[in-house]
């Protein structure tokens, strides 16, 4: 516990000094303004840094780009690889893990230690890993790399140590799996085929064992070879030659049958009695053509061939097949079940498929109950007990990603109500027709922790749907969906014009979110310039949706010397594109000039019936000015005290009054300042020689342009200084400039052509932003329409240019959770492209000379001071913009209800104006003992209820206002400020600055929150570089600074955002949510919240198969494989073939995994020692055994001595 005391009066700090010597800005210069009398100012910080700790907690969401598929039959567990070497292991819900491979290869295939906690699996770079389950967080034992060999088939039969392991060369290796260390009994290829064969057979694609017999191996060729080795004489026992390539093999239970499927679609049975060629072969899709022949079919990729008790047909399970000239079919799953055939047809490509068995026996009959479809991007588990075949119900949140996810919000201890409120809306709406029987993937246990709280994560898609989730306890379950599209009348086909040219398939996208948790009021800015009010209400009602359209199109004029068109080269636009043609006048009649006060989209104007919800109320769209299309939205706050909606974008700022439907303010960033304009800004009239760029559609090989887009900072941007919506400006209209506004939803442009291609926004998954062949700029800059180079001249030359020392150039900005790329020429590498997005801004100081345009960055509502001689807070607007400057905006709200409804809101600027580096991001506030501040709100009430004269439905207002804890310290309160650079604190009213901490000078912060953490406050910032740190508050002390992600990308950045309770989250790829912790307790008591993936199960015993069939068709001979493949007997295996590499799932890996929980570590050492020690048990009576027998041996041939000579007669 620290105590730290400032001193109003006199205090100095280390910010620049102030450029414009405006003296509404001095405090922010670092010179505090004096107080009447000096006050001491005590606060007591608990947070220290043993308090933080970064940890991921939990990953939702669909595996990104799935590779392989595994399923335990007996623990019920299944498991799930994918490309980037990723494994997702699921049981019952809630028991959903992640792990990942250090060396980041796709998942080739893997297999389960039945009943066993353990797991292979097999990578692309060729090595075997063996993962223990047996604790909360799986942990890799031993790694065998191949160093001569690829990897391409494993097989590890049940209840065996030994894993069969084909290659490339088509070999055979045998891997002992306790120790992971290669056998000496290798089966080449030379000798698996016949020496008359003149061509090699291809890699191995199927190993198994005949279920008939142990010692019998079954390999499979990818040129159609099949050979059976019989694993005891070391030589084949058949060979079979068919002309199609192979690709998987299944038995028969009884092992006199198996079936393959080949590359021309065709299944092939065959019977071990003969081999010379296949008793059956089927073309299950292939239709007999009239000239006798079969139609062409697509390969079988894969097939399963299972029995059941019930019914003397088995089941033949497969995928492709269908025939080439169905174009445009889906991919499919096909069930042969006798004559009766279902074709399931899958919304996406199947990557691998497996059926579920009752027995993990595979001598008996098998009981095939459901089978698991894993898809491109889906999921999917059919019920094969009814003979409809439906589909189970997916408990997992395997859909996040249904829709391209745009934008994500996080909110920790809502109202407990709010999510079964939620949850009875929305089961309303659920999907109908899955099977009744409860979900077979059912393994592991879950129980929900002891400290839970309600949190709810909101993700806004590109389709313009919101979900609302509950993510209590480390869980993910839909709560509720929303569709923002329903508000809109459907574009008719060519109607949108050139309002969509970025967005033509999505003009709904959801750009961001506003909740109200309390009021349950919630708002949806869209990529189509436009803001959409909700209300909740648990009844359906017939309503009219209010639309409120505003101008917050700015004209541009350059600020150039007189001297600019003589000496100044005429740069193309600063993003990358080349000039174009001079556009035709807007007075002239294309298409684009005539759009003029028109928005984007048209609302629904006739009455609408609602369901029960999120209902729409109020609509705020921007609008096309003069054939200019609205700039993006780029920031929004909503207070439902005061009732009113705050927007921004790279324009200026509009205040609307959602109750009375009205615009209250709608200003450019200028007129905000008035008098108070801390720039000196230089004016002309518009040029008359305009130059067009086309925004997003065009790019340009221009190295002119490329060279100054190198030389900007990421976040630079055209600079345009004077904004004005003045209609006494010019007479002369200002040029139809297409805008370069970047929609904040951006997807995979890696197939960009060159100049003139049109880039759309597709509904497909292409959000992935790491493979965008160009550099990134600062989440928090949108470009804007910009002039001509420019220099400063005159006598106000130099101090126009900057505000300090270092000062960083300006640029305009978009909210943290929306980005933008810049699209240059193909020649810039991955490594730049890489570099650019932590580049350092301050390393372009000439785009400081020539760019400006002030962005109105964050908003937010709070009961504050307008003014330095204001006595009592009142309702006041916080305005950040791009220039990292902060207004203060008071304003005055009739308090009683009835003159709220009909009396104006005064809004009136007041010059009020405080200075940081970088663009600001977040507003906090916290009262004299160091507590935050939370906004007012309005107790939720439902409009649409029922009528009760008993009890009048009236607005209910919670106002935390500062004066509860002002008694101590007097009036004020302390206002936290985060840019991308610095974050400062303030004493209000006086507008001292007391703390002021830069947080990074070679990169710029993406993402800053106030948040509780451990019952007190800091700010958490997350950096371009990947870096997260947090500040103690309100002294900014560094407490925590962890180099977390160690390469950024757009997607991770949009999504990044923390909440309450150290926590936060990211969509770490465009089909998963990643939650992690910052909180060291959290860390602590992970092991607490997550699944255990093992639980102690006996293994089910073998069906007694009863004399005579064992006798004349089982197991003739039992089959020891430690005998056959052993050290002592088939020697050590070559060791430059593979290199054996020890893991960390030993018992300091688990100490590792498990965070330092010493139960857990307890527990893990304690059921290592059990199964050791019945290992050792077993060993001590397997050793008795072999003496007894001795011993029986020796009295036996003692006995045969002695009574050898003697006759029959004596005895």
């Amino acid at each position: 516990m620290k105590k730290f005391r400032k001193v109003l009066d006199g205090l100095t700090t280390s910010s620049p000094v102030n450029p414009g010597g405006s003296p509404g800005c001095g405090s922010a210069a670092g010179t505090p303004s004096a107080a009447p009398t000096p006050r001491e100012l005590e606060i007591q910080e608990t947070l220290m840094s043993e308090h933080f700790q970064i940890c991921k907690t939990v990953r939702h969401g669909f595996p990104y780009q799935p590779t392989a598929l595994a399923f335990d039959p007996v623990q019920k567990i299944l498991a799930i690889g994918s490309r980037s070497g990723g494994i997702r292991i699921l049981g019952r819900p809630g028991v959903d893990c992640h792990s990942q491979h250090e060396s980041g290869a796709a998942v080739l295939q893997m297999q389960f230690l039945i009943n066993e906690g353990a797991l292979v699996t097999a990578c692309a770079d060729d090595t075997l890993h063996l993962w223990s389950l047996r604790q909360r967080l799986p942990a890799i034992l031993h790694s065998l790399k191949f160093n001569r060999e690829r990897i391409t088939f494993c097989h590890l039969p049940f209840q065996s140590k030994w894993l069969y392991v084909g290659t490339e060369r088509g070999n055979t290796h045998i891997v002992n799996i306790e120790s992971f260390i290669l056998s000496g009994y290798v089966i080449m290829w030379n000798k698996a085929i016949e020496l008359s064969t003149k061509t090699h057979p291809g890699p191995v694609v199927h190993l198994s064992d005949s279920p008939k017999d142990e010692g019998k191996l079954l390999i499979g060729f990818e040129s159609g070879t099949i050979v059976m080795w019989d694993l005891r004489a070391k030589r084949a026992d058949f060979r079979i030659y068919y002309d199609e390539a192979i690709h998987s093999v299944s038995w028969h239970h009884e092992g006199r049958q198996f079936m393959c499927s080949h590359s021309d679609g065709s299944l092939s049975m065959w019977n071990m009695r003969n081999t010379a060629k296949p008793f059956q072969v089927t073309f299950p899709h292939g239709k007999t053509q009239r000239d006798g022949r079969k139609e062409s079919c697509k390969p079988i990729l894969k097939v399963e061939y299972k029995t059941s008790r019930n019914s003397s047909e088995a089941f033949v399970i497969f995928s492709g097949g269908l025939s080439y000239d169905k174009a445009g079919r889906r991919p499919t799953l096909t069930i042969m079940h006798g004559k009766a055939i279902t074709v399931l047809e899958m919304d996406y490509p199947i990557v691998d498929f497996m059926v579920l068995c009752e027995t993990p026996y595979l001598n008996e009959v098998q009981e095939p109950y459901a089978v698991v479809v894993l898809l491109e991007k889906d999921f999917v588990v059919v019920d094969l007990t009814q003979s409809n075949f439906p589909i189970f119900e997916n408990p997992y949140p395997m859909d996040v990603h249904e829709s391209p996810v745009t934008c994500t919000a996080y909110f920790a201890d809502c109202p407990p109500d709010i999510i079964p409120v939620l949850y009875s809306i929305g089961a309303k709406h659920k999907k109908t027709g899955y099977s009744h029987k409860e979900w077979p993937v059912s393994g592991g246990t879950w129980t929900v922790g002891s400290q839970t709280y309600p949190e709810i994560i909101i993700t806004g898609h590109a389709d313009g749907s919101i979900k609302f989730w509950d993510a209590t306890a480390i869980t993910l379950q839909m709560l509720y969906k929303l569709k923002t599209s329903k508000v809109f009348e459907k574009p008719k086909t060519g109607d949108m014009g050139r309002s969509a040219d970025l967005v033509e398939e999505d003009p709904y996208a959801v750009q961001m979110i506003s909740w109200c948790p309390q009021s349950r009021i919630f708002c949806v800015v869209g990529i189509s310039a436009h803001v959409i009010l909700y209300r909740f209400s648990k009844h359906d009602a017939n309503t009219i949706i209010t639309s409120l359209e505003l101008r917050l199109q700015c004209e541009m004029e350059d600020v150039i010397s007189p001297s600019d068109t003589e000496n100044t080269p005429c740069f193309s636009d600063p993003s990358g594109h080349s000039p174009q043609p001079q556009p035709p006048s807007p007075r002239s009649n294309t298409p684009d000039s005539v759009r003029d006060s028109i928005p984007c989209l048209k609302v629904k104007d006739r009455m609408i019936r609602m369901p029960p919800g999120y209902q729409a109320e109020l609509v705020v769209q921007l609008l096309w000015v003069d054939g200019e299309p609205p700039q993006q939205i780029t920031c929004l706050d909503l207070n439902s005290a005061y009732g009113l909606l705050a927007l921004g974008n790279c324009n200026g700022l509009a205040v609307v009054d959602y109750l009375q439907k009205t615009i209250l303010l709608c200003m450019s960033t200028l007129e905000l300042y008035g008098s108070a304009d801390p720039f000196q800004r230089l004016t002309r009239s518009p040029r008359k020689n305009r130059q067009s760029t086309s925004g997003l559609t065009e790019l340009s090989d221009n190295q002119v342009s490329l060279d100054l887009e190198r030389s900007k900072s990421p976040t630079s941007a055209p600079y345009t200084p004077s904004l004005h919506n003045d209609p006494r400006g010019t007479g002369e209209p200002v040029s139809n400039l297409r805008s370069c506004h970047y929609s904040p939803v951006f997807y995979l442009l890696d197939n960009v052509k060159g100049p003139g291609r049109k880039l759309s926004l597709p509904t497909d998954l292409k959000t992935d932003l790491d493979h965008v062949n160009g550099h990134c700029t600062s989440p928090t800059s949108q470009p804007c329409p910009s002039g001509r180079a420019r220099v400063p001249g005159g006598p106000e030359g130099p101090r126009l240019a900057r505000r300090g020392p270092g000062r960083p150039p300006f640029r305009k900005a978009q909210s943290a959770a929306c980005m933008e790329v810049s699209l240059p020429v193909s020649s810039l590498t991955e490594e730049s492209r890489e570099n650019s997005f932590s580049r350092s801004r301050s390393s372009s100081v000439s785009s400081i000379d020539r760019e400006t345009k002030e962005a109105v960055t964050t908003l937010q509502f709070a009961e504050s001071y307008g003014r330095k001689s204001d006595s009592l807070p009142t309702p006041c607007l916080w305005v950040g913009t791009s220039l990292g400057l902060v207004l203060i905006i008071p304003m005055s709200i009739p308090t009683d209800e009835q003159e709220r409804q009909e009396d104006p809101v005064t809004v009136a600027p007041t010059g009020t104006v405080l200075m940081l580096k970088g663009s600001v991001l977040r507003f906090g506030f916290l009262d004299c003992g160091g507590a935050l501040i939370n906004s007012p709100y309005e107790v939720w009430r439902d409009q649409h209820a029922p009528d009760d004269p008993d009890r009048p439905r009236k607005r209910k207002l919670v106002n935390f206002s500062p004066s509860s804890s002002q008694e101590a310290c007097g009036d004020g309160h302390l206002a936290v400020v985060c840019s991308e650079r610095q974050a400062k604190v303030f004493y209000m009213p006086s507008q001292a600055c007391l703390y002021v901490h830069n947080i990074t000078e070679s990169s710029f912060v993406l993402r800053a929150d106030v948040v509780s953490v451990s019952n007190s406050v800091c700010l958490a910032c997350f950096c371009a570089n990947g870096h997260i740190m947090i500040l103690s508050l309100p002294s900014l002390r560094p407490l925590l600074d962890v180099s977390y992600l160690p390469l950024t990308d757009m997607r991770i950045a949009r999504t990044f955002c923390f909440t309450n309770g150290g926590q936060a989250l990211y969509l770490c790829s465009p089909t998963e949510i990643q939650r992690i912790t910052y909180s060291q307790e959290m860390c602590v008591n992970l092991q607490e919240t997550l699944g255990e993936l093992f639980t102690p199960i006996e293994t089910p015993e073998a069906q007694n198969r009863g004399f005579l069939k064992g006798f004349f068709g089982g197991n003739a001979q039992t089959f020891d494989r430690e005998e056959l493949f052993g050290e002592a007997s088939a020697g050590k295996a070559s060791r430059s073939l593979a290199q054996h590499i020890p893991g960390q799932g030993g018992i300091e890996g688990m100490k590792a995994a498990a965070g330092g929980v010493v139960g857990d570590l307890a527990r893990a050492r304690i059921a290592l020692d059990e199964r050791g020690q019945r290992l050792g048990e077993l060993e001590e009576r397997t050793a008795l055994m072999m003496t007894s027998a001795e011993t029986f041996s020796k009295h036996a041939h003692e006995l045969m001595l002695k009574c050898k000579d003697k006759k029959w007669y004596q005895f």
